[in-house]
């Protein structure tokens, strides 16, 4: 049996598994997916598991994204152009890949759709961390050149803005204020996750035609979409990137390009309300 896991920590609350094992079984691979929560000392090991075929491959979450990347052999151009590795594969020639579906799935669950012309829109990255790149290389992918990131910890800012130079970069403390200056919000950060920090305030002054992405799809609709969906904001949350950072992957793994059908999306909303 083949076997695949996401790595991170904390690691409970990834539907991963379940999105997984739903396509091994409608395609009938013998697979397992499993989660695995590891410490930071535990990545190379699971590495070595990947290219002694005791893994066919991971995903990898937070806050894992950029410290697997010294361990790998080949980085994929997405993976390179936002220094951000959440798919790990081994290819025929035995070399570690790690590749980035992060990007795909912000496009092709929002971006396309949303934005087919951007038209000088300004956008907010809330957050710096393992997502916070691949965030910001969907948004110029779709043609999206007024960027900024806001994040708690303003260092961590930094590093990206040295990875980025044209993102602009926000104090904490102004963020209540600025929201009104955007047209898209991507929330990449865990504030939000079910049994996790939230955020302590709710955004008061922001334009009608606000558009607000949260990262997280556990719980479906977060503290702040819920306030934002009250006023009539269109809000939309981290499912459907989700799926879709998925499919790619397994992709990767299995050269099947997974259907995604209102089975898979029914069993993923019934286990998050679990």
């Amino acid at each position: 049996m083949k076997k695949f896991a996401i790595i991170g920590n904390p690691i409970g609350h990834s539907l991963s598994p379940t999105l997984h094992n739903y396509w091994f079984n409608k395609y009938k691979i013998v697979a397992k997916y499993d989660l695995l929560e590891i410490q930071e000392n535990q990545i190379k090991k699971t590495i070595d598991d990947i290219r002694n075929g005791k893994l066919k491959g991971v995903n990898v979450t937070t806050p894992y994204k950029q410290k697997v990347i010294p361990f790998i052999d080949k980085l994929s151009s997405s993976a390179i152009e936002s220094y951000s590795v959440n798919t790990i594969t081994l290819d025929h020639e035995k070399n570690i890949v790690g590749d980035n579906t992060d990007i795909y799935g912000l496009l092709s669950g929002y971006l396309k759709q949303i934005f087919e012309k951007p038209n000088n829109l300004k956008a907010l990255i809330i957050g710096a961390g393992g997502v916070a790149p691949s965030v910001y290389v969907a948004l110029k992918q779709s043609f999206i050149t007024d960027i900024s990131l806001i994040n708690r910890t303003y260092e961590k800012s930094i590093f990206l803005k040295k990875k980025f130079s044209d993102l602009k970069i926000l104090q904490w403390s102004e963020i209540q204020k600025i929201v009104k200056n955007f047209d898209i919000i991507i929330n990449a950060t865990s504030l939000g996750l079910k049994n996790s920090e939230d955020f302590n305030f709710l955004f008061e002054d922001f334009k009608s035609s606000l558009i607000y992405i949260d990262t997280i799809y556990n719980p479906i609709e977060t503290k702040m979409i819920k306030h934002l969906k009250a006023k009539g904001v269109k809000t939309f949350n981290g499912l459907d990137m989700f799926i879709y950072q998925g499919q790619k992957s397994f992709y990767l793994w299995n050269k099947i390009n997974p259907e995604i059908n209102d089975d898979l999306v029914n069993l993923l909303v019934s286990r998050i309300n679990d």
